[in-house]
């Protein structure tokens, strides 16, 4: 497989094509760091982007490694998904750029796009593995301490698996693009407001005090604080 991600037209980034990222571990630096996504998806007609949770297998099935969601066997936008191409995009916020101009405000950022044609997992083994997954992209570690999920619940669960092949990526990092008249002009600070995800301490369920904080939570709250 190659490092490089290699878009279609239709993923090239269009605009600001300095922020574009050409790399594959550009893009798996923003999967890593990204907690939801938004799915893009038709649906009777109708365009929506909902906000899931997902996994990412690097080594997956599909070309270039696989990207899962899941949800409800009812989900209308699952259902359609496999009729059509969609997109799913991950974004991350590093801070807010600030500027002497409204116009030149802006946010530094890492964003993703995947684009292509989701299909159904159903073999077992695969769908067991993608919402281990699922599980441990919130808290890695975490599957393994859980009970196994039930026929019902399998039931009633569906899982998408995207090819990670066609994607783009885009950052924006450092200070303000000023017009050099605002910057002569003095007067107005500018600057840019860090932003990152962070975890407090973790509270434990009423109805599971006598349940001590497992590692794998205390070591993904320590490594969000």
């Amino acid at each position: 497989m190659s490092s490089q991600l290699s878009p279609t037209p239709r993923s090239t980034p269009r605009r600001e094509k300095d922020r574009a990222q050409s790399s594959r571990e550009a893009l798996h630096e923003v999967l890593d760091a990204s907690l939801i996504c938004h799915l893009a998806v038709v649906v009777d007609g109708v365009p929506l982007a909902l906000p899931t949770v997902f996994a990412v297998d690097l080594d997956g099935p599909d070309e270039a490694g696989t990207l899962y969601l899941h949800g409800s066997v009812a989900s209308r936008s699952l259902r359609q998904a496999p009729d059509q191409d969609v997109s799913v995009t991950m974004t991350v916020l590093d801070g807010m750029v600030l500027a002497r101009s409204g116009f030149n405000h802006s946010m530094n950022y890492r964003s993703a796009v995947v684009i292509g044609r989701p299909r159904v997992v159903s073999e077992e083994a695969e769908r067991a593995h993608a919402l281990d997954l699922l599980v441990d992209h919130a808290a890695p570690g975490r599957a393994a301490t859980l009970r196994r999920p039930t026929r019902k619940e399998l039931a009633a669960t569906t899982v998408l698996a995207l090819p990670l092949d066609e994607a783009s990526v885009k950052r924006r990092t450092g200070d303000p693009t000023d017009e050099d008249a605002d910057i002569e002009a003095g007067g107005v600070w500018a600057g840019v407001l860090p932003l990152r995800l962070t975890a407090g301490d973790p509270v434990t369920s009423a109805d599971a005090v006598d349940v001590p904080v497992p590692e794998h939570v205390t070591r993904r709250a320590a490594g969000l604080a």
